[in-house]
């Protein structure tokens, strides 16, 4: 707790904290991380919609909800932004069980005595720092709704713990992400998934993120896995955009039917490495590319699907499987 009291804010240039090109417009952030600051990737590829967000961490406004696809990167996105700014983050997931008490705090037993554990969103705003709550569309719409006052940038008032009251520190952030953009799921890919309410969700200002481009995606592949032929590693994208359609049902010619899995960026490096790893394999007559690929996707799917991928990749590498 010590470390958060020494946080020190400052001003950065954006443009060299984003980009490394100074730019003389000033963003507000913190001189040095401390232990809850995420670490930095340093061959990590920003989104187009880092824009809106980096635009959206220049001055201070709205709470911010990032919506999109499952694995399309939407909370890495904010941590890899945030830690070049130094901020804290305070992450959550949500669920359907979660209460606003695991939000802010709660009275708990310490050596033999009750004493309040401040939550996550508190320290975020009593210290300042970036509160990131993941899955929101899991929520309870009610308790959800408990954190309007918060977006307006009212103080908190503790009444477990004596009536204290929180006052926003200038650099608390609030972000929300979620696969769905709050009203509900039209796809009927994410179960559980809740409609938020009306004046909730009007407090926020919106941002979608999508898959990473393909040039991106090639790019990161040949620094990441570059003992791969670049066709190989072309081929890859090209299957992991096609399984990304077949998620949300996009997927044009023979296979049309909605899957269970995607590819995320994630999991498409993973491919990658396992697919270079097991390159001995080879002289056994097994095709590493299907066999990391099952590692790698193929094995969190149904039988059903995986045969999908199976042919998906028969027809994108038709003389390696």
């Amino acid at each position: 707790m010590s470390e958060l009291s020494l946080l020190v804010p400052t001003e950065l240039d954006a443009g060299q904290v984003f980009s490394g090109t100074p730019s003389g417009k000033p963003v507000q952030g913190f001189a040095t991380p401390c232990s809850y600051t995420p670490m930095p990737s340093s061959d990590y590829i920003f989104h187009e919609s880092s824009r809106d967000i980096i635009v959206w961490f220049l001055e201070r406004s709205d709470p911010l909800y990032v919506f999109g696809p499952t694995g399309s990167g939407k909370t890495s996105l904010i941590k890899e932004l945030a830690a070049r700014l130094h901020y804290p983050v305070f992450e959550v997931t949500g669920h359907g069980r979660m209460e606003f008490a695991d939000l802010v705090g709660h009275l708990a037993v310490r050596d033999g005595s009750m004493e309040y554990a401040y939550g996550p969103l508190t320290l975020a705003m009593r210290h300042g720092g970036l509160f990131l709550l993941n899955e929101i569309d899991l929520v309870s719409p009610d308790v959800a709704a408990g954190c309007n006052g918060i977006l307006d940038g009212q103080p908190l008032c503790l009444a477990e713990n004596s009536g204290e009251l929180i006052t926003p520190h200038p650099l608390f952030r609030f972000v929300a992400t979620a696969n769905t953009n709050g009203s509900f799921d039209e796809t009927g890919l994410y179960q559980g998934t809740l409609q938020q309410n009306l004046a909730f969700m009007d407090r926020f200002w919106l941002c979608e993120v999508g898959y990473p481009d393909t040039q991106a995606e090639l790019g990161l592949l040949e620094s990441r896995a570059s003992l791969l032929p670049e066709d190989v590693r072309a081929r890859m994208v090209n299957f992991a955009n096609e399984v990304r359609r077949l998620f949300v049902g996009e997927a044009a010619g023979e296979i049309t039917k909605t899957i269970e899995v995607t590819f995320s960026t994630r999991t498409l490096l993973r491919w990658a490495d396992l697919t270079v790893r097991f390159q001995p394999l080879a002289n056994q007559g097994i095709q590493p590319v299907t066999y990391a690929l099952d590692r790698a996707l193929g094995y969190r799917a149904s039988r059903e699907t995986r045969a999908l991928l199976h042919e998906l990749a028969q027809r994108i590498f038709p003389h390696t499987v």
